[in-house]
């Protein structure tokens, strides 16, 4: 593994270095800045894990790959830049980053991979290209102060707990090509008011959109031919649910006095 030079707070990466290894600034709490030379291709796992004193990074666009928990846990991290150059984003590579508070995804990305951004409660906004299809299992889990997010048409699945506990997300636009939503996708999404459920969803999984406590309407289209277990539960605001068929809620829970409408 090369070994790099911390300068004054600044990791010396030489130029030709095509791999910064995994755990190579493991946990260097003095670590305030990084220059990546263009010879870098890959970023390993743990590269830069709780560099909490690193404040932000340029990525160079001839970096494909940044790898599992990267930089998981650097809370100093106020802004990143990822390059068109990058394809796959690990597991966990963003986690835990408190102080970012925006990020674009790159359209050269075609899935948001497992934790990529849970507890980044800095987060405010993202920009999710069409190039993505999938946005995995907690990848925006606990994000709090996310207020939106533009799913594109490309999409068409949303992983279990993908945007559970983003409180701050007060409305999403699901597009018609999402034909699958995890378990607890939106889960204590607090601040959502209302939701509308694409065609090509056959099933609302099981606590989807349990303690959305904001949530006054819901529309559920022809397509969803079963509601899982507490996939309303405690939606306090509750006022009206736009169904198919009455029948579809049977056994689901909801709050009293809450308006059934069977669409024609």
């Amino acid at each position: 593994m090369a070994k790099f030079e911390i300068k004054d707070g600044v990791a010396i990466i030489p130029e030709g270095t095509e791999h910064i290894g995994n755990k190579a600034f493991y946990i260097c709490s003095g670590l305030t800045s990084v220059e990546i030379p263009n010879s870098v291709t890959s970023i390993g796992e743990y590269a830069f894990f709780y560099c909490e004193g690193l404040t932000s990074v340029e990525i160079p666009n001839s970096v494909t790959s940044i790898e599992e928990e990267a930089f998981s846990g650097c809370k100093g991290l106020t802004s990143v830049e990822i390059p068109n150059s990058v394809t796959s984003i690990g597991k966990g590579a963003f986690r835990g980053c408190e102080g970012l508070t925006s990020v674009e995804i790159p359209n050269s990305v075609t899935s948001i991979g497992e934790e990529t951004f849970r507890y980044c409660e800095g987060l405010t906004s993202v920009v999710i290209p069409n190039s993505v299809t999938s946005i995995g299992k907690s990848a925006f889990q606990y994000c709090s102060g996310l207020i939106s997010v533009e799913i594109p048409n490309s999409v068409t699945s949303i992983g279990m707990s993908a945007f559970m506990g983003c409180e701050g997300l007060t409305s999403v636009v699901i597009p018609n090509s999402v034909t699958s939503i995890g378990k607890y996708a939106f889960c204590k999404c607090k601040g959502l008011t209302s939701v509308e459920i694409p065609n090509g969803v056959t099933r609302i999984e099981e606590h989807t959109f349990q303690d959305c406590s904001s949530l006054t309407s819901v529309v559920i289209p022809n397509s969803v031919t079963s509601i899982g277990k507490g996939a309303f539960s405690n939606c306090e605001s509750l006022k009206e649910i736009t169904v198919s068929s009455e029948n579809l809620l049977e056994g689901v829970k909801l709050p009293e006095g809450v308006k059934v409408i069977i669409a024609s």
